[in-house]
């Protein structure tokens, strides 16, 4: 496969966080350097030939797979795309985007990682994987105040899906190369709270920034059987624990949502020190997000954002290297 983009994917159910995820990102390397699209706009079927049939957009069978496979493909290559559009506000299907690739692709959605064919064309594989309780909350907040729904409505969607994403969008995350869990420090926490914690799951499939020198040992929150939040009391703001992860070795990667400003800079800068002093990254951009009328800003997602950022500058980097090395003349 001829390589022109470098490619990243971020899969999870719906409103698990993927468009905020990916907002960061793009701002942080430009717009005009990243191309960013939805693959779940590939339905087959319109809102009301879905009611009918009984079918979720969830299930594989609604979406045209094969195209998606395609177009992941011809991005890959460099080579633009018709993308379909679909209007959450008619439940219809729009005029197709034509998509010109820059330098990196970001496809976020619920099925991205669904075939062989779809994985093989990702440098990067991410999953969000937030507790279903806030998953919910952000799904009813988003659906009601920007898709035109009654929580009503959300509801019962939600409760029609309920068999289908642990067939289809959970098993996604066995292919991640990186697997995020925003959660709230208490099970009463705010949905919307700048303070959300995160667990960052970093899988042996990529090369991770050595990140050993700045975060000390989480210690006690681990076992045989993964991670247990509630069991790492009088912890440190960040730790960094080798755990495994469905039977694979991992780094457990968890940053609390109170870490003060000053630690958390301090491990961003160790970040940066791993990239090329040319990476044109505006770490400003990072960890921003609009609750309401209002844009707050979390160490935590800025952290995560900067992790796969990070991932990306690499491989363009090492792309960099390797096609000046095919090109430099013999003597």
């Amino acid at each position: 496969m001829n390589r022109k983009t470098i490619m990243l994917g971020v899969a999870g159910d719906s409103a698990s966080g993927k468009t905020t995820i990916t907002k960061g990102i793009v701002e942080a390397l430009g717009p005009e350097n990243v191309t960013a699209i939805c693959c779940d706009h590939y339905h087959r079927y319109n809102r009301e030939q879905r009611r009918q049939m009984g079918l979720s957009a969830l299930h594989p069978d609604c979406n045209y797979i094969q195209i998606m496979e395609q177009h992941f493909r011809l991005l890959r290559e460099g080579q633009p795309i018709l993308k379909p559009v679909y209007n959450h506000a008619t439940g219809d299907f729009d005029a197709p985007d034509y998509i010109e690739p820059t330098k990196f692709i970001i496809v976020e959605g619920l099925l991205p990682f669904h075939t062989r064919l779809m994985r093989l064309c990702f440098d990067t594989k991410v999953y969000l994987d937030p507790p279903d309780s806030l998953r919910r909350a952000w799904k009813i907040k988003r659906d009601t105040t920007k898709r035109g729904y009654t929580e009503e409505q959300v509801l019962r969607s939600m409760a029609g899906r309920e068999d289908v994403a642990p067939r289809f969008i959970h098993p996604q995350r066995g292919y991640a190369d990186m697997i995020v869990r925003f959660y709230p420090p208490n099970e009463d926490g705010d949905p919307g709270d700048n303070h959300l914690n995160t667990q960052l799951v970093l899988l042996p499939t990529l090369p991770h920034p050595d990140l050993t020198d700045v975060l000390e040992h989480g210690g006690g929150g681990y076992d045989a059987g993964g991670y247990d939040p509630g069991r790492a009391a009088g912890r440190p703001a960040m730790r960094l624990d080798l755990a495994r992860h469905e039977g694979r070795p991992a780094d457990f990667l968890e940053i609390d949502g109170s870490v003060c400003p000053e630690k958390a800079e301090e491990l961003m800068s160790i970040i940066r020190g791993h990239l090329p002093p040319n990476a044109g990254l505006d770490e400003s951009r990072l960890g921003r997000y609009q609750f309401g009328h209002e844009e707050r800003r979390s160490y935590p997602l800025a952290l995560t954002q900067l992790l796969i950022a990070y991932q990306l500058i690499l491989t363009a980097d090492q792309i960099a290297h390797a096609t000046d090395r095919a090109v430099a003349p013999t003597l």
